[in-house]
């Protein structure tokens, strides 16, 4: 059995965790290979390199977009980067070994921006594929740290790990991301081979272009795909549960156990990640299960996620949702009976590479719920030059999600959770799948409306 197993950044900053539960734990031998492990940066390298994804908070990136001294920043994350290193001495990094791959990889870097940021000065380039591939040179360096990190440590116990480098720091060849992948395993005998790839993989379609921020699960899904896993284990800090353990507290959230890809995709589409929807569909159409791992409990199985799931008895799985969205309603006596005055709104939409997330309708408005960020502005700008009356507000969504809800009395409940903590509801939606109940509510309300539906419906539910 080959799996290939992705672990994400706060895990790996937590390496001697994961070392002993996730790739040495009990096992012995030839159990510890037919392995793949697909490693994320250390938690917030990325955001140093590029810009906080949460805050925004600019990064090397943007200093060198803005022409302002980028070298002597990366010098500075070098030299946090070593300091990281230090962490990992007790559980085997050589510190010399690992200190001078960071190093040179940072001055390769610098030595690529350098030479960009001439060609970008002259005048002969659009100055935004330099800016693309600078983007792409920075995102590498976080995973390129992290997997070589890992494969010395790993070696360093006696295990024959290979470090599978999909930068291409040392190449120029003109390869797709999956050219490179196939050709980088292709002469791997996995039996007796443990292999640890970066997350960030180099290809002339740019995956940080293609894919952003959610570019190592698109690795892992493509090396799983690629070699045939017959499984693909995501580790995390937590469980996938059924909402929240942060928000609902450990003792009511309850893990999923078992779910289906449709399910993942509406997690996805609030920001609330199971897997990236563009990494979990090959996955799904090539027939390979995802299984969600509590990095911190390796006994337990986890959540599988697989293609045909269907829950035998009716259950809402997961509450989630985001409190960062805008209500966006446009207003307009002359929509009643106009055929395709939506399609005006989704052309405006889909000039500032903005989807919606939610869409409710009635005689004369439509209703759309979007992330609120920055480039937003520029779109409700144009909607409010162009139609009768826009309206916006900022909101929260919360979901009741599942894979057997098509059932009579789902909705009254989650209504009725909303309505006894006094929470209005502004707008919902639910499509003929019933997979989904998206509730539109004041955002002040996020919270409550979160522990109230999971408690109601997850925690006392009553069939």
């Amino acid at each position: 059995m080959l799996t290939v197993e992705k672990i994400g950044g706060t895990s790996m900053t937590q390496f001697g965790d994961v070392l002993s539960n996730i790739i040495i734990g009990k096992r012995k031998g030839s159990e510890l290979y037919n392995r793949i492990f697909v490693v994320s940066a250390y938690s917030n390298v990325t955001n140093w390199l590029l810009e906080h994804k949460k805050t925004g908070a600019p990064g090397i990136y943007v200093k060198f977009v803005n022409n302002e001294d980028y070298a002597s920043a990366l010098d500075d994350i070098c030299e946090k980067l070593i300091q990281l290193n230090r962490t990992f001495e007790s559980i085997g990094l050589d510190q010399k070994e690992a200190d001078e791959f960071i190093k040179n990889r940072i001055e390769t870097a610098k030595n690529y921006l350098r030479s960009m940021h001439k060609v970008a000065a002259s005048g002969y380039v659009n100055k935004n594929n330099i800016y693309l591939a600078a983007r792409e040179i920075l995102a590498s360096i976080g995973e390129a740290h992290s997997a070589f990190n890992s494969v010395n440590i790993i070696r360093n116990h006696g295990i024959n790990a290979r470090f599978i480098d999909l930068c291409g720091y040392d190449d120029s060849e003109s390869l797709t991301i999956d050219q490179r992948i196939e050709r980088e395993f292709s002469d791997i005998e996995f039996n007796d081979t443990l292999c640890v790839a970066t997350g960030y993989t180099k290809g002339t379609e740019g995956i940080m272009r293609a894919f952003d921020r959610g570019y190592s699960e698109i690795t892992f899904s493509k090396i799983a795909v690629t070699v045939g896993a017959s499984e693909a284990v995501i580790h995390k800090e937590f469980h996938l549960s059924s909402a929240d353990p942060k928000l609902v507290g450990q003792d009511k959230s309850i893990v999923v156990g078992h779910t289906n890809f449709m399910v993942a995709d509406q997690l996805a589409d609030v920001g609330m990640e199971a897997i990236h929807p563009k990494a979990s569909k090959p996955l799904e159409l090539a027939g390979i299960n995802i299984r969600i791992k509590n990095t911190f409990e390796p006994e337990h199985p986890g959540t599988l996620i697989s293609r045909d799931y269907v829950s035998e008895k009716p259950r809402i799985e997961i509450v989630s949702g985001t409190d960062k969205v805008l209500a966006v309603d446009v207003h307009d006596p002359m929509m009643v009976g106009e055929v395709g005055y939506d399609l005006r709104i989704m052309t405006i939409f889909e000039k500032y590479g903005i989807s919606y997330i939610l869409k409710s309708t009635n005689a004369n408005s439509i209703t759309m719920v979007i992330n609120d960020k920055p480039k937003a502005q520029d779109l409700i700008k144009e909607l409010d030059r162009t139609f009768y009356k826009v309206t916006v507000k900022k909101v929260a969504l919360v979901c009741c999600m599942g894979t057997n809800i098509a059932h009579p009395g789902f909705l009254y409940q989650a209504a009725k959770a909303l309505c006894d903590n006094g929470i209005n509801i502004e707008s919902f939606a639910q499509s003929l799948r019933q997979v989904n109940m998206q509730f539109v509510i004041e955002r002040e309300c996020y919270n409550k409306a979160i522990i109230a539906l999971n408690d109601a419906l997850c925690v006392h539910h009553i069939d």
